[in-house]
């Protein structure tokens, strides 16, 4: 399934305080490769997660890091983005 999301754009929640969105482009034993992606810490603002993820749907990814590991432990939840729902 995961394999299936190379190449897009994905949503990806994180156990803490972040949630990740970019271009997924590799699956390995104990990370995620994503480029043009944005970490964003929720701690930073008073917008939900549901309401960041949905703003950047719309608008479209606010790149932060050109190329971006994830450990596969930190992963709550991983969707394209868009399969994002805003209605």
């Amino acid at each position: 399934m995961m394999e299936s999301l190379v190449g897009q754009k994905v949503v990806i929640d994180l156990r803490s305080k972040y949630v990740c969105l970019g271009t997924l482009i590799g699956i390995h034993a104990d990370y995620l490769e994503l480029k043009n992606a944005d970490l964003h810490d929720l701690r930073d603002t008073d917008t939900s997660r549901e309401n960041y993820v949905a703003a950047s749907k719309s608008t479209g990814i606010k790149r932060n890091r050109r190329k971006l590991i994830l450990f596969r432990r930190e992963i709550v939840a991983m969707s394209p983005l868009d399969d994002v729902v805003d209605d």
